[in-house]
């Protein structure tokens, strides 16, 4: 920790929003620095942790422990403004589940387990989210109510853009960071490593997993290869980034059906369940590693490694803004009154 005391809040210009533990402990691995804690405003209930990245100071925030969805996430951010009311940028960073779509010639254009899905803007007004809600049944695969959010800042889609250019020139940091993360705390080590092609399955539409109290390996889903989306392994476990539309909702998506349909009527890539409580009072960038195909088929082994991977782009995304466009930005509380 550094020896330097920060008295002053208004020095935070980046928030970084996390929903799970594991989320902030990967996003905790990746500072430079940490930071004391500073004195909150009285009427914040949320838990800090402060730090650097390059010669950004970041405020990291994490929804309370059992709650989820966007009204937490909404007042983990308000109560983040209240007492940094400086914040210039944010971001919402950690696990997603993929929308992976048909089996491609190319690999790497599909989306799998450990990659990362980058919230883009998109044509008619779309702000690289949508918000939806399901019917009561989700395995009738119906949904109602979409709605689009709200844009990331410009300063974001910037870095992002010269971050893709330069990293199809020498390839992602992200390896070397995680790899970094490992070394810092060992114990992790093992969790924050790219978990295997052989640990990647992904189950066809129609097949349901039959047992909520059992795992996969529990009751062999894979052991007939009529239930398994037949996939080439990729060349490499080079980090594969896909930027695009993120859905956003206040239930975890569980079935395959319903994933389809909004991938295919809406483009989504990605489902998470917090962004659509930020976006239009915090606007920000969403950062989803990916951990599971938002089907019945629930393993968490993925999980570290995805939030790990999600942390660290975000640390080599942070890296390539200058201070400066921070200091003369709008601030956050300023862009939500509007």
């Amino acid at each position: 920790m550094s020896s330097r005391r920060f008295t002053c809040l208004n020095d935070y210009l980046v928030g970084w929003i996390c929903a799970l533990p594991l989320e902030a402990a990967a996003a905790t691995a990746l500072l430079d620095e940490e930071h004391p804690p500073l004195d909150q405003d009285p009427g914040d209930m949320n838990a800090y942790t402060l730090g650097r990245i390059g010669r950004h100071n970041i405020v990291i925030g994490c929804l309370p422990l059992g709650t989820i969805g966007e009204s937490p996430a909404t007042a983990v951010a308000k109560d983040m403004l209240r007492s940094f009311p400086n914040i210039k940028i944010g971001f919402m960073v950690g696990i997603g589940r993929g929308a992976p779509g048909p089996a491609s010639e190319k690999p790497e254009d599909e989306i799998r387990l450990g990659d990362i899905v980058v919230s883009k803007p998109g044509p008619a007004m779309v702000g690289g989210f949508i918000q939806y809600d399901y019917g009561k049944t989700l395995s009738e695969g119906e949904f109602i109510d979409i709605d689009y959010l709200n844009r990331p800042p410009n300063v974001l889609l910037t870095a992002l853009t010269k971050l893709i250019s330069r990293n199809e020139l020498e390839g992602s940091s992200v390896p070397r960071l995680v790899a970094d993360m490992g070394m810092k705390y060992p114990r992790k080590c093992q969790e924050w490593k790219y978990q295997g092609f052989e640990n990647d399955q992904l189950f066809v539409e129609s097949f349901r997993h039959p047992d909520i109290d059992r795992s996969c390996k529990d009751i062999h889903c894979a052991e007939s290869e009529d239930r398994l989306v037949s996939r080439k392994p990729r060349c490499s476990t080079d980090l594969v980034v896909h930027c695009g539309l993120i859905a956003s909702g206040n239930q975890v998506m569980r079935d395959a059906v319903t994933r389809e349909k909004l991938r295919k009527k809406h483009g989504v890539l990605c489902f998470e369940m917090e962004a659509a409580g930020l976006s239009n009072n915090f606007p920000c960038l969403v950062v989803r590693g990916i951990c599971d195909y938002s089907d019945s088929h629930k393993d968490k082994r993925w999980q570290p490694y995805a939030a790990a991977v999600s942390a660290a782009f975000t640390k080599e995304l942070l890296q390539l803004i200058p201070v400066v466009q921070l200091e003369r930005a709008h601030r956050v509380s300023m862009i939500g009154k509007s």
